[in-house]
């Protein structure tokens, strides 16, 4: 099985190396291209006003000078001899739940794969406060991240489709067990917006990861992390709202 791995949080980041660890254990052949920098919040963007860098670390180590997208479409298209049997991207330092997905390079990297019909999944690393730098607790996704992984190797993908999973702030010990939720959602407007002063005076603002309430129901990512359990959502590419194309199309008639 060919593998590639790539993430949002940069080449050199500690989550990629856990990633490492995980795949490992159920392929020897893995590849791994991702950005040279971190680009959390990136979403699914594709680099298109300036050339994309690539630079070549090890055999099969890349790294791209552009956005998780990037790294996968480079991966694809000019890095590996065939297509990869799976992707991974992360292991994602910090939560990717809820609302989170449309923001995350990581899921986005994910989604990347899964336009290109390759099985993909982004896994994320949850953790208790803000602040704690890179003193991160993988040890949840060390533990359980082959457990997660093995029972989605053969199960089918439908088309355009991915998962997502996240692993709770706690030890790899303490997890309760994993858990199959759908998406939850967060109330962004108790978001906040850090002001403060540069040294020539002039002022920055700084978007605040903190103080975002959520909505958990009771089958939900939030809801699942919260009680201590792996969380595996799928997710589909197509946004479009069924339910609004019927009431749509009514306004439209002549």
């Amino acid at each position: 099985m060919r593998i590639l791995l790539t993430n949002d949080d940069g080449i050199n980041a500690p989550g990629l190396y856990v990633l490492e660890k995980i795949a490992a254990q159920l392929s020897d052949e893995i590849w791994i291209c991702a950005p040279s920098e971190e680009q959390s919040g990136a979403g699914h963007s594709l680099t298109l006003t300036r050339p994309v860098r690539m630079r070549q670390h090890a055999e099969r180590r890349f790294s791209v000078a552009g956005t998780p997208t990037d790294a996968v479409t480079m991966a694809l298209k000019k890095i590996l001899p065939a297509a990869p049997d799976l992707i991974l991207s992360g292991v994602n330092r910090g939560a990717n739940l809820g609302d989170d997905v449309t923001y995350s390079g990581t899921v986005s990297a994910a989604f990347e794969g899964a336009l290109a019909g390759i099985r993909s999944i982004a896994l994320s690393q949850v953790y208790a406060k803000e602040g704690v730098g890179n003193a991160v607790d993988f040890s949840a996704a060390e533990q359980w991240g082959v457990e997660v992984l093995r029972p989605l190797l053969d199960v089918p993908f439908a088309p355009r489709t991915l998962v997502n999973v996240n692993f709770p702030p706690v030890s790899g010990s303490a997890v309760k067990g994993i858990r199959v939720a759908r998406q939850g959602f967060h109330d962004y407007a108790r978001g906040s917006v850090v002001e403060g002063t540069d040294p020539r005076g002039f002022p920055y603002y700084w978007f605040g990861l903190h103080g975002i309430e959520h909505s958990p129901g009771s089958d939900t990512d939030l809801e699942a992390i919260a009680g201590g359990f792996v969380s595996v959502t799928p997710l589909q590419i197509d946004l479009t709202h069924e339910d609004s194309l019927t009431s749509l199309a009514e306004r439209y008639r002549a």
